[in-house]
């Protein structure tokens, strides 16, 4: 697929010969790359619904996008370093969140550029639904401030529930997708610079997430899965 992960389509049994059609049960296993030790599913039989206006059909359950979310969970793709130098639409520091938390002004006088390591704490879940499937991720936030010496000094970390949404369509025998954000919560997970209000953020929080992490994850998702 890409350089974190691969794809089994081998056949799991013969093909099933019928006078009108044939039945081909693929694996459908994606693994992290050079790994490839059995994810932690069981894949439950499914049937593809009776129809014949078309010369072919292919159906994904929820096991395989499960063994996706899983190999790359395991790969590190949810691991994503945000800085200055990344930031596309504006320069993160210290200032920008003195100006919103009190506490953080106090603590860091001089501004300095801010780092932010967004990482998933478990294997995103997967729920199939009908042309998408939802993606809840749990995962941590935590913001750094870089000192002159390129050393970082930890802020605070934040936890992070994130439900997503991933619209699905085939194109150039590749299967797409769309990510859409639904839903944000955040939650302080530690502070070295005191207590304060985590809602203080969410509008700045939500806006990085939205304009860097999505685009980011659309594109990568526009590339597509292989598809047998």
């Amino acid at each position: 697929i890409d350089d974190l992960a691969e794809v089994d389509y081998s056949l799991n049994s013969l093909p099933a010969v019928f006078q009108p059609f044939i039945d081909l049960d693929l694996k459908g296993i994606v693994y992290p790359t050079g790994n490839y030790t059995g994810p932690p599913y069981v894949a439950a039989p499914f049937a593809i619904p009776d129809q014949s206006d078309s010369m072919l059909y292919l159906a994904f359950s929820e096991y395989f996008f499960q063994t996706s979310s899983f190999a790359y969970y395991t790969a590190g793709a949810f691991n994503i370093t945000i800085t200055e130098e990344t930031c596309s639409y504006f320069n993160i520091s210290t200032e920008i969140f003195g100006s919103i938390i009190p506490e953080v002004a106090k603590y860091s006088v001089i501004p300095y550029p801010v780092m932010l390591k967004l990482m998933a704490t478990e294997v995103p879940i997967i729920s199939l639904e009908e042309d998408s499937f939802t993606v809840e991720i749990q995962g941590s936030m935590e913001v750094f401030a870089v000192l002159p010496d390129s050393t970082t000094q930890s802020l605070f970390t934040m936890n992070i529930t994130a439900n997503t949404s991933i619209a699905l369509n085939i194109f150039d025998q590749k299967l797409m997708g769309s990510l859409c954000l639904n839903r944000l919560q955040f939650s302080l997970a530690h502070s070295n610079v005191g207590f304060f209000e985590i809602s203080l953020l969410e509008n700045i929080l939500s806006y990085i997430l939205q304009t860097e992490v999505i685009p980011s994850a659309n594109a990568k998702l526009s590339k597509g899965f292989p598809l047998p």
